[in-house]
């Protein structure tokens, strides 16, 4: 069987010999150079309706005009077959410098040509105005390119115009079209989120029944949502995406629970860094989060916010302008959120934390509380390794009656009794490290046993 790689070399080799013959065709007219074609549009793309490669399925699903197909093409070369570019280089020898309407900007060490805006408008229009005019749409903010984050204008520089910025296919979709692969962004200062997963099992998670009976509604939400909204045409009287606020004590499982949820469905779960996103400048906590909405807009991705009052907080009468711009802030993650066609999952330890604003929002709001003794003593049995060998001493019923802890201060108990055991060259658990590992715990919340 063929692999995704291979299919998308196949499709890839006759769009770049598509766009060669365009590319060729439309120097020859600029230079008035003898050509068999009037219009760079005579020269007819591939046909990919029948392919199976994940490049062949992106033109498809979106129905991708002629210059569509060549914007998408023409931000792929520079990664795949640079070379086709260095006729860019050519001079004006007029003037003994490049030809403006090249377009394209020098980037790297050795000044490798990278496409603008106006590259693809010489390709397509040449000198035609009007063919020049009606592109301009391929680069607005509510086309797929954008709006899908496939390809973007890098307009960095605040002085320089759109067109004249350079083209940029995302990481994300550079992956699709070469490898077959699906792209997974790494964490960094354009990126401040974490890919998170877990080896557990639903099984293994134990919550209150009420709990979970919410979180089940959730799941069902992650995998029926689509169909209620296209196929039962609901999406003009329901908003996309779904929103869910999980709080309650540290360590009761509100971030294994959102990765059960991406697990059981398919999806991601991003874990967005607070500490990363808040910024103490004006606007660059808009930005921050504003590049993790954008990369996760019409994915299959979960976000978590863990801790979310430090960035969702309730907003403060204002004083001040630090005041006035922190709540343009909340403002803005209110319209980001509720706009949000994926899922988004925000925890925080007290739900009074949270700007009412927020709560109203919410199409879930799931409260974990601390296990009660059965769900503790459960918490105890499952918790120790398989290989562990239990002193007949220890009554886990009754530990879990007589101390109140969290699911994740109870493993936190269990892997000190294990790692005890394990010095000693041994595999018995006995009591006194048990008791010894709760009362280190309760020392962290200056408790005592």
């Amino acid at each position: 069987m063929s692999s995704p790689l291979h299919h998308n070399v196949q499709d890839l080799e006759q769009e770049l010999h598509w766009f060669t013959r365009v590319l060729d065709t439309r120097f020859k007219l600029f230079f008035g150079q003898e050509t068999e074609h009037d219009s760079v549009f005579e020269i007819f793309p591939p046909d990919l309706r029948h392919s199976s490669s994940q490049y062949a399925q992106i033109v498809e699903h979106y129905q991708f005009s002629y210059p569509e197909r060549c914007l998408l093409i023409l931000a792929l070369v520079p990664h795949i077959r640079p070379r086709l570019l260095d006729i860019f280089f050519t001079k004006n020898k007029t003037f003994d410098r490049r030809f403006t309407e090249f377009g394209g900007v020098r980037e790297g060490t050795e000044g490798d040509f990278v496409p603008t805006g106006e590259t693809l408008v010489f390709i397509l229009a040449g000198t035609d105005l009007e063919v020049r005019f009606n592109m301009q749409g391929l680069f607005s903010r509510e086309h797929v390119f954008t709006s899908h984050n496939i390809i973007h204008l890098d307009s960095g520089d605040a002085s320089r115009s759109l067109l004249k910025s350079p083209l940029r296919i995302t990481e994300e979709y550079l992956s699709y079209f070469t490898t077959g692969e699906q792209y997974r962004p790494h964490f960094s200062p354009r990126f401040p989120a974490r890919y998170i997963e877990t080896q557990l099992e639903w099984e293994d998670l134990i919550l209150h029944p009420g709990t979970m009976a919410m979180v089940t509604e959730i799941e069902s939400w992650i995998k029926h949502g689509s169909t209620l909204l296209q196929d039962w045409d609901m999406a003009k009287k329901i908003r996309p995406g779904y929103r869910a606020l999980f709080y309650g004590p540290p360590g009761t499982g509100k971030t294994m629970t959102a990765c059960l949820l991406g697990k059981s469905t398919g999806h991601e779960v991003y874990r967005v860094d607070l500490s990363t996103v808040v910024s103490k400048y004006i606007g660059e906590t808009e930005k921050n989060l504003g590049r993790i909405f954008d990369m996760a807009e019409h994915k299959r991705w979960i976000l978590f916010f863990d801790e979310a009052d430090a960035l969702f907080g309730k907003r403060s009468e204002t004083k001040d302008s630090h005041d006035r711009y922190a709540n343009q802030e909340i403002s803005y993650l209110l319209q980001r959120i509720e706009t949000f066609d994926g899922i988004a999952i925000l925890a925080s330890n007290l739900k009074d934390n949270l700007d009412k604003a927020f709560s109203r929002r919410f199409e879930s709001i799931i409260f974990f509380p601390s296990p009660g003794p059965k769900e503790r003593f459960r918490l105890w049995k499952q918790g120790f390794s398989s290989k562990a060998e239990i002193d007949p001493e220890i009554d886990l019923s009754q530990i879990a009656k007589t101390y109140e802890l969290s699911g994740g201060t109870i493993m936190n108990v269990i892997r000190f009794a294990s790692l005890k055991a394990l010095e000693r060259g041994g595999e018995q658990v006995f009591l006194q490290d048990v008791i010894q590992g709760i009362r280190r715990e309760y020392a962290k919340e200056g408790r005592s046993v």
